[in-house]
């Protein structure tokens, strides 16, 4: 066993895990691992200016490249600043290993500066949680860190560094790493009364769930929505494509409130959630989103989701892309002729409908094409057209993108990525790790003035490291969103009009000035044109970019 510090064998235990980026922000504590990247040639160190920024950049780039990814904090209040990007990490289940450097064990003790129990303050956001405490067992707890985050469903883990450990040598058995294969198939019984169900429905409906992006499971639910004649909706707020958005079974996102839910669902005799959220609402209701007349068959790679809130008559543990072509197979079986020709039918009638549908949307998008100031659904319409084909989109622009899938097509499963956890200030760090990700596709990032505020610093590291990400601001100069439920509540707000602690003016946010100061060319876009003309010419140059776009500040009570 060749003798190694411990800040040494712990970049090498990153490499031997495929680790090829530390997305950081460095503190004392750290310093024994800034001495190592002195001499590292292979792992490479991406410097935030603010621990949110960070871990929002390192969960883009997990989800966009499905690797494990780094980030290394400073003690306690690095870590509590990352933790709202943390959450968002934890919902969209990325494999991220969050360190964070700790005081000397013999010092802890004293309770000395900055210092706070790290393990403890991670674990509610992580998978699981742990501080090295002997050189000797460094090895096995990053391994096990790795192999935790990746083993689905997959998700973030942390460990502490204490810096006795870094600074430390010993003989060093640096061991293998482990891998648990994804691809877990859902049980044959399962299987069956799942497909018993799908071939005798009237009228199926599929949800699709960011699981089935995750697994690259999307020709298998194609074949089986084809085959059933199911329209497909996504989940809420989906975090990935999870079905591809030219399909003609594309119905969009399911609907936010648990009354349109029910709505919409009572349309259907069986409902197919595959790797979808059942439901996650953001607003109370009396009303039971999911109808007691319809069946659910429910299949997840997380055993805790399953039956979690809604009693499935069939519940499938499984991986979607490893069980759909059991079940796919299984329904073809069991469909009758005149079951097969029902399925057909509702393929024609779903399509038309939802073909009358987007173009009804578009039609509404062209006839604004010209307003002023500059309305959302033009502008996204407008940039669906002028968008490359292997673009991909980041969105965080909470009021200003519904319909964003059905007028900018995301097809494949790195085309689109979006807000997950609702912790608002993730997509402009977000679509920097996507481009470090995926280096060769133009990365545009759609994201709220209210929401780049919050990390507005990673523009810096866009700027300093070259990465052409290009950020539109959907500009409104509000919590829109707010003030949209605030109206809805029909109180004294709506009645005065007035919308305290939302309203971005007074003085107005200068982004472009913002992101100029931070190294980042910009400017300032007051039509849809005029946009679109600016992300064409960013894309080119192929360098980082922001576009103030200056929006209809109207809203919608909801």
């Amino acid at each position: 066993m060749p003798l190694m510090s411990g800040k040494h064998a712990f970049l090498a235990l990153l490499k031997q895990e495929g680790v090829e980026i530390m997305f950081g922000n460095p503190g004392t504590t750290e310093l024994p691992l800034m001495d190592a990247f002195a001499t590292e040639n292979e792992l490479r160190y991406l410097l935030g200016l603010q621990e949110a920024a960070v871990m929002g950049m390192a969960d883009g780039y997990a989800q966009a490249s499905g690797k494990l990814t780094v980030v290394n904090l400073h003690v306690a209040p690095g870590l509590g600043n990352a933790m709202g990007m943390l959450y968002d990490a934890q919902k969209a289940g990325s494999p991220i290993l969050v360190t964070a450097g700790q005081h000397e064990q013999n010092f802890t003790a004293t309770e000395p500066i900055l210092w706070a129990d790290l393990p403890t303050i991670a674990r509610p956001l992580v998978k699981w949680s742990s501080e090295v405490h002997r050189l000797a067992d460094l090895p096995r707890l990053v391994h096990r860190a790795a192999k935790t985050a990746l083993a689905p469903p997959t998700g973030p883990v942390f460990l502490s560094l204490p810096g006795d450990i870094l600074r430390a040598d010993a003989d060093i058995d640096l061991s293998a790493p482990t891998r648990v294969a994804p691809r877990l198939r859902g049980d044959r019984a399962a299987v069956e009364a799942a497909a018993d169900l799908l071939a005798k429905a009237k009228r199926p409906v599929i949800m699709a769930g960011d699981a089935v992006a995750q697994s690259r499971a999307h020709a298998e639910l194609v074949e089986l929505a084809e085959l059933l004649g199911a329209p497909v909706y996504t989940e809420f707020v989906p975090n990935t494509a999870s079905f591809p958005a030219s399909h003609p079974l594309f119905r969009g996102s399911m609907v936010r409130l648990a009354p349109d839910v029910r709505k919409v669902l009572e349309q259907y005799d069986v409902l197919f959630s595959v790797g979808a959220d059942l439901f996650t609402l953001s607003l109370p209701s009396d009303v039971d989103p999911m109808p007691a007349t319809i069946k659910l068959i429910h299949l997840d790679v997380d055993p805790w989701e399953l039956g979690k809130n809604y009693p499935p008559a069939v519940a499938i543990l499984g991986d979607p892309r490893g069980t759909l072509p059991e079940i796919v197979a299984a329904v073809r079986e069991r469909m009758t002729s005149g079951a097969r020709a029902a399925g057909r039918e509702r393929l024609d009638a779903a399509t038309k409908a939802i073909a009358g549908e987007r173009a009804a949307l578009v039609e509404k998008a062209r006839a604004l094409a010209q307003a002023s100031p500059v309305q959302p659904l033009a502008l996204l319409h407008a940039i669906g057209q002028m968008l490359p084909k292997d673009a991909v989109v980041i969105e965080e622009a909470l009021s200003s993108a519904p319909g964003i899938r059905q007028l900018i097509r995301s097809d494949d499963p790195q085309s689109y990525f979006g807000l997950r956890g609702g912790g608002i200030g993730w997509g402009l760090p977000a679509a920097i790790g996507v481009k470090l990700a995926l280096p060769d596709r133009p990365v545009l990032g759609l994201i709220g003035d209210g929401s780049a505020m919050y990390t507005c610093q990673a523009l810096w590291t866009a700027a300093h490291y070259r990465i052409g990400a290009v950020f539109v601001i959907l500009n409104n100069s509000s919590y829109r969103i707010l003030k949209q439920r605030l109206h809805g509540m029909r109180g004294l707000a709506e009645q005065t009009d007035s919308y305290v602690g939302m309203e971005l003016l007074d003085p107005q946010i200068d982004f472009v000035s913002l992101a100029r100061s931070l190294g980042v060319a910009a400017e300032r876009a007051k039509t849809v044109h005029e946009t679109t003309d600016l992300i064409a010419h960013a894309f080119n140059a192929d360098e980082p970019m922001l576009i103030d776009v200056e929006l209809d500040r109207a809203f919608k009570p909801m």
